[in-house]
């Protein structure tokens, strides 16, 4: 009876767009293009896409398979395969990660509710002045008010379900997206200057490479496609069996890379246009969007419809990840906890507020407070994606080949007759490679953040 209860997708389109909207969030839009822009340009870029194509291959379908045999979300899917005391800190890691990462998540959607409303209300001149963006998140009380007002919109479309809310706004917001990444990067790459920043961001350079190129390609990748925070095991569990799974893999690893690509060609053209590509603007970092970016559109012929257009773009983006975030969360609560959907939903508006109020309030009121030298919202990234994250990887590889089983997943894979054509790919990550490089970002993360080795 349980299982009837559920929601599900109605069909291949719905899961694929959804599993998609999950991935092209803020790591999309907002993350990648600074990453690369620190890191290499075309350098990260090659080595980003062959990691996605692999590793992140590996881990989406071993998620989807599992989520999808069980019927469950990560706890009782892990319990599913592993009763044991490895099965439980795989299933309740994997629920706990996107609990941490939708507060803080919201927060930085919050900000980008402000500017969009901004580009609508105010004059471009007072948004690219210099303390704008610091004035605003250093006062608590207008960071809060946006930051409930993303929340809200999050929990809305959680309260309708699976099909009449989450499936809905990404059929909804997915094509607008993509139609306006495409615009807004056409745009910047026709300004003055802007080939050169194409350039640097499509063409390798082995003198851009390092170390830091692959440790924070390989962190971004967990960040872009979603992959070891229990959504994709939760998606897989409203997954129909006639969807198949391979193949929705590969459409949603090329809108995920497409997405970023496109990230990356909207930021960084527009940043060599204005800067010339000056290492003071290529290494800005999590400012580029919020500092940069509004400065550029200042000095752009149309810069307020391109602004507006640009942050309706990146509140998509940032809306559909927190809502798989968040039904990840609402999920494992009905699972185990025999909650309703609006009792769950509740529930994880008040985690959201908690937490999320830490976040937002550590650069203004709480800003005397750190944790390992860093403000709550910073921690938390820090603690999910650099630490629990690689964790959830390696527990998610050790579930496929330990208890689970390689033959049951190339079963869930190939069930009615797919094909799974990438299956000496996924065998050989699963076992020997994924693990390796999820310990890899996990050691050099924590180590860069105590100061023991500089990257």
């Amino acid at each position: 009876m349980e299982k009837e209860k559920r929601g599900s997708f109605t069909g291949k389109l719905g899961y694929v767009l959804a599993a998609a909207g999950a991935s092209v969030g803020l790591g999309n839009i907002w993350r990648f293009p600074y990453l690369a822009a620190k890191y290499g340009g075309g350098a990260f870029l090659l080595v980003y896409i062959v990691l996605a194509l692999t590793f992140g291959y590996t881990m989406i379908i071993a998620e989807t398979a599992i989520g999808r045999s069980t019927g469950k979300s990560p706890v009782g899917a892990f319990r599913e395969y592993d009763k044991g005391r490895e099965g439980r800190f795989g299933g309740w890691i994997n629920a706990i990660i996107p609990m941490l990462i939708v507060p803080y998540y919201s927060v930085i959607g919050g900000w980008v509710c402000k500017y969009l409303f901004a580009y609508i209300t105010e004059d471009m001149e007072v948004i690219a002045a210099d303390g704008f963006f610091t004035d605003f998140i250093g006062n608590g009380f207008s960071a809060e008010i946006w930051f409930i007002v993303f929340a809200a919109m999050i929990l809305v479309v959680i309260c309708l379900g699976v099909e009449n809310g989450i499936e809905r706004v990404s059929r909804l917001m997915m094509p607008i997206l993509l139609v306006l990444a495409v615009i807004i990067s056409i745009y910047s790459m026709t300004r003055p200057g802007a080939l050169a920043g194409v350039k640097y961001f499509l063409v390798p350079n082995l003198a851009n490479f390092s170390l830091m190129t692959v440790v924070s390609a390989m962190e971004q990748m967990f960040y872009s496609l979603s992959i070891a925070m229990g959504i994709l095991v939760t998606f897989g569990s409203y997954m129909k069996k006639d969807v198949a799974i391979e193949h929705s893999t590969q459409q949603v690893e090329i809108f995920d890379t497409g997405i970023a690509m496109l990230a990356g060609l909207m930021i960084i053209p527009a940043v060599f246009s204005f800067s010339g590509g000056t290492p003071e603007a290529l290494n800005a970092g999590p400012s580029l969007m919020f500092i940069t970016m509004p400065r550029i559109f200042a000095g752009m012929g149309g810069g307020r419809i391109i602004g507006i257009l640009f942050f309706v773009l990146v509140l998509f983006a940032a809306l559909t990840s927190a809502i798989a975030l968040t039904e990840t969360v609402v999920a494992v609560f009905a699972d185990e906890m025999g909650w309703s959907r609006r009792k769950g939903t509740g529930v994880i508006f008040v985690i959201m507020i908690v937490l999320g109020s830490l976040s937002c309030l550590g650069y203004g009121p709480l800003s005397f407070i750190t944790l390992i030298g860093m403000p709550f919202l910073d921690f938390f990234d820090f603690v999910t994606n650099s630490v629990m994250m690689p964790i959830s990887a390696v527990m998610i590889c050790l579930l496929v080949t330990r208890h689970m089983g390689l033959k049951k997943v190339e079963e869930e894979v190939t069930y009615g007759g797919k094909p799974f054509r990438r299956k000496w790919v996924f065998n050989f990550m699963i076992r020997f490679v994924c693990p390796v490089f999820a310990v890899i970002i996990l050691v050099s993360s924590v180590a860069n953040a105590f100061g023991w080795i500089k990257m």
